[in-house]
């Protein structure tokens, strides 16, 4: 197998889903941040969730800071949480969780399970 397919097929794929609200001013400030960081993850997946468009998703998990992350490698949930709405932070927080080999995450099903609702419905 050639180096280059090699190493896409072993890559962990990447999955990023940001929660926020329209109406909140430091998500609108932090949505082409979020966006400019997904382009430098290429075959990653990044993508905004209005909590309040999309609440049949989202339900029953709570989001009570903005913006919150939900982080997956591999269909695993790696984070899942609050961030300070900066580039760096996001590049960081994704990267460590590409680098690292256990969930920081502790298993829960209903996190698991908004997992599989958003990203059907990105599929």
């Amino acid at each position: 197998m050639p180096q280059a397919i090699k190493s896409i097929v072993n890559s962990p794929t990447l999955w990023v889903a940001c929660l926020c609200a329209d109406w909140c001013g430091s998500c609108r400030d932090y949505q082409e941040r979020f966006e400019q960081v997904g382009r430098s993850f290429p075959g990653a997946e990044f993508v905004w969730v209005d909590i309040e468009d999309q609440a049949d998703l989202v339900d029953p998990i709570e989001v009570d800071n903005f913006p919150t992350l939900l982080v997956l490698v591999d269909q695993q949930v790696r984070f899942f949480g609050s961030i300070t709405p900066q580039t760096e932070t996001l590049q960081r927080l994704v990267q460590a969780q590409l680098e690292s080999a256990a969930p920081t995450t502790p298993a829960n099903p209903g996190l698991t399970a908004l997992a599989q609702r958003l990203q059907a419905q990105q599929a």
